[in-house]
């Protein structure tokens, strides 16, 4: 009996090196990925997420579906994804500066530590756009006009605190002029407003403005250099001002998302982004293709969120 107990123990000491480890299996979705966007159908916002859902579909191996969530510069839809149960079948597309201003200047229903970060995934310039054939020419007459007739002219936004807005605020800061704002829940009702005169000017982005320019003319744009989808259109920097201004787009999920599941979606982000078939599919839609890890993104965003709540102090801008 003893002898036999001394070889069950050896063997099984032997034995033990040989075994299999156990293997990990990745995390895959079991059903549809919920992809909700702040912003109304048609939209810039929504063009990019029906876009970008297209090739992260094969990478989930589940349909990527958007559903639109309109309102309050995104907050209604970003407080939904932050109270989504965490396991990655509820992702959400950001859509920069009002990700982080609105917890700025409101005590919103959500701050950046209720979302773990994906990835970002294209940049924007945002710009001043008037009817062809209005009377504003260029920024020059619409600056004249804002500082001859102080809030006179109406200027469109797509929401309080979006890139849009934030624009203006740092037009009349840098300028001196003052217009009145009337602020919509995206560029199809903007549009609308412009060409049926309720509005003298719109802030929209390239990517919106480029793909049907009908009727419209940029006058000026807030990117570093000028645009490969806007050759002719200059910068508020070429012109002396010291203004720039995106709109940037990623991908949050809630906080307490498990790690295996945040690092698989962080795989299929950065694979599809990066795939030359969806750069392709943006540039086709005049949209800046710009890949951002997640944790890299974070801490950006957070740094910039720093910035706004300074300027918020210092002056905070009016509706």
């Amino acid at each position: 009996m003893t002898t036999l107990t001394r070889r069950t123990t050896l063997g099984a000491l032997f034995a033990t090196p040989f075994a299999a480890p156990a293997i990990a299996t990745p995390w895959r979705p079991d059903r549809p990925i919920e992809f909700v966007v702040g912003f109304a159908a048609g939209g810039g916002t929504d063009i990019v997420a029906r876009l970008f859902a297209r090739h992260l579909e094969p990478r989930l191996g589940q349909p990527v579906t958007v559903v639109n969530r309109p309102g309050a510069s995104s907050e209604i839809a970003l407080t939904y994804v932050a109270r989504s149960r965490p396991d990655g079948h509820v992702i959400g597309l950001t859509n920069m500066p009002s990700f982080v201003t609105v917890p700025v200047e409101r005590r919103a229903q959500y701050t950046l530590d209720s979302f773990a970060f994906v990835g970002n995934i294209m940049t924007d310039p945002t710009g001043l756009m008037v009817k062809a054939d209005g009377p504003i020419r260029d920024l020059a007459d619409l600056v004249r006009m804002g500082r001859e007739r102080p809030e006179e002219l109406t200027v469109s936004t797509s929401g309080i605190g979006t890139d849009d807005h934030l624009l203006m605020v740092l037009l009349e800061q840098a300028t001196g002029a003052r217009f009145t704002l009337v602020h919509f829940n995206g560029a199809p009702q903007q549009r609308t407003a412009l060409m049926g005169g309720q509005v003298a000017a719109n802030t929209v982005s390239i990517g919106e403005y480029a793909p049907s320019p009908q009727g419209m003319r940029y006058i000026a744009h807030g990117g570093a250099e000028r645009s490969r989808f806007a050759p002719e259109t200059p910068t508020f920097r070429s012109m002396g001002l010291e203004i720039e201004m995106y709109s940037e787009r990623g991908i949050v999920v809630p906080a307490g998302t498990p790690a295996g599941i945040l690092e698989r979606l962080r795989e299929a982000v950065k694979e599809a982004a990066e795939d030359p078939a969806t750069r392709a599919t943006f540039e086709a839609q005049f949209i800046e293709p710009r890949y951002e890890p997640g944790p890299v993104w974070e801490a950006r965003m957070r740094r910039v969120q720093g910035q706004y709540a300074d300027l918020w102090r210092r002056q905070p801008w009016r509706a």
